[in-house]
C-alpha cells in the first residue's frame, strides 16, 4: 500500500518521515528547508555522521533516509551495510560527482540503497536538485527492500545455455530494449548477467545521474558474459553488447540499412526524466518494429508505458516485471494498465521469457 492509498483510507495525509544524513551543515539546512515546503514530507531530523544517524534512526523511525557517501568517523557505504543488516530503511545515496564516489554509490545500491542522486556542485546550487530529491523520496517511501537486498546473480543452467545458442542463430536483426528506475540497478544486473555473448543487441535506460551511469555500466561489464558499456553517440548495436544511456542524455535507436546504432542527444525532460525510457522505446518502435522486444522493469512513475505501447502496436513483443518482484511497482503497472504488456513475469523469469519469445 502506498502513501496516497494510506492517506485516503485514514482520511488524512500520511507524511513521509525523512532523516537527512550529511556532514555538511549547509546541505542539511538546504535539504530540510526545501523538503519541508511539501505537505507530504516531514523532516524528522538530521545527522552529521553515521553514529548520530544510528541513534536517530532507532528513535525516530524514519520512512526514508538520505545518505552521503563521504562522511567522518564512518563512510556512508560501511554504515549502509550495517543499517541494512540490523535496521533496514529505504536509503537514497546523495553523492558528489567523482569517479570514486560514483563507484561507491553503485556499490551502495548493490547493498540495498534504492536511489542515487548527484550532490550540487556548490553549497547553494540546488536548482532542480530539490525536485529530483522530492521525487526520489516519494519513490523510496514505496520501496520494497527485499528484492534489492536478496538479488543475486543466477547461474544459467546448461539446458538454458543450449537453448540460447539454438535460438540466437536466427536473431541477427533483433533488438532488446529495457527501461527501469527505482530498484532497477539490481534488477538489470539480475537480467543482464544471464544474457549470453550471442544475445541480440540490448539498449537500456536506467534513471541515473551523469557519471553514475558510467560506473554502473563498468560494474555490469565485470559481472556479465556480454559486453556492457555506457553508450556514446553513433555506437553500433551489436549482438552480445548492452548499451546504457548516459545520465542526463536521451538515447534513441536509429537504423541505417541493416545496421542499428544509437544517437545520444539533449532535449527536454520527458516524464520528468533524462534519459527517458519513453524516448528510447518510441525510437525502437519506429526503427525496429517487429524485430524488437521491450522490457519494462521496477520504477516509480509512468516513463516507458506509452513507448512500450507504441512498440507493441508496431509488432514488438513486450514484457513487464511483476509486482511481487519489483522494488516499486509503478512503471510496469502503468504499462499494464494502458495495454502495452504481453507478458507479466517475475524478475527471475525475464531471461527465460526473452528466450521463449525469441524462439517462438
Amino acid at each position: 500500500m502506498d502513501y496516497q492509498t494510506e492517506s485516503a483510507l485514514s482520511g488524512g495525509l500520511k507524511k513521509i518521515k525523512v532523516l537527512i544524513v550529511d556532514d555538511s551543515a549547509i546541505v542539511r539546512k538546504i535539504f530540510s528547508q526545501e523538503l519541508s515546503r511539501h505537505e507530504d514530507i516531514e523532516v524528522v531530523g538530521t545527522a552529521p555522521d553515521p553514529y548520530v544517524a544510528r541513534e536517530k534512526i532507532v528513535r525516530l523511525k524514519p520512512d526514508v533516509i538520505t545518505l552521503d557517501i563521504e562522511m567522518p568517523r564512518m563512510d556512508g557505504l560501511s554504515f549502509l551495510r550495517k543499517l541494512m543488516k540490523y535496521f533496514p530503511v529505504p536509503a537514497i545515496i546523495v553523492s558528489s560527482l567523482t569517479p570514486t564516489n560514483s563507484e561507491m554509490a553503485v556499490e551502495a545500491m548493490e547493498c540495498g540503497a534504492v536511489e542515487v542522486l548527484a550532490k550540487p556542485g556548490g553549497s547553494y546550487s540546488v536548482g532542480d536538485m530539490s525536485v529530483q530529491l522530492l521525487e526520489k523520496i516519494r519513490a523510496a517511501a514505496q520501496a520494497r527492500l527485499a528484492p534489492a537486498i536478496q538479488s543475486q546473480r543466477p547461474t544459467p543452467q546448461d539446458e538454458m545455455s543450449r537453448d540460447w545458442s539454438k535460438a540466437l542463430k536466427t536473431t541477427t536483426h533483433k533488438i532488446i530494449a529495457m527501461g527501469a528506475s527505482t530498484g532497477g540497478t539490481e534488477a538489470l544486473k539480475a537480467v543482464l548477467t544471464q544474457m549470453p555473448p550471442t544475445s541480440p543487441g540490448i539498449v537500456v535506460v536506467q534513471h541515473m545521474p551523469p557519471r553514475f551511469t558510467t560506473a554502473f555500466a563498468d560494474r555490469l561489464n565485470t559481472l556479465s558474459e556480454i559486453e556492457v558499456r555506457e553508450a556514446k553517440n553513433g555506437d553500433t548495436v551489436l549482438p552480445g553488447l548492452a548499451l546504457i544511456a548516459p545520465g542526463n542524455y536521451h538515447m534513441v535507436l536509429r537504423r541505417s540499412g541493416g545496421k542499428y546504432f544509437v544517437e545520444i542527444k539533449n532535449g527536454p525532460l520527458v516524464c520528468h526524466q533524462r534519459p527517458s525510457v519513453d524516448v528510447l522505446f518510441h525510437s525502437v518502435a519506429q526503427h525496429a518494429g517487429s524485430n524488437a522486444l521491450g522490457v519494462i522493469m521496477t520504477g516509480m512513475g509512468k516513463d516507458g508505458a506509452r513507448g512500450l505501447l507504441e512498440m507493441r502496436q508496431a509488432g514488438a513483443r513486450t514484457i513487464a516485471q511483476d509486482e511481487a518482484s519489483c522494488v516499486v511497482y509503478g512503471m510496469p503497472k502503468e504499462a499494464v494498465k494502458c495495454g502495452a504488456v504481453e507478458n507479466v513475469v517475475s524478475l527471475g523469469d525475464i531471461p527465460r521469457t526473452v528466450l521463449r519469445i525469441l524462439t517462438s
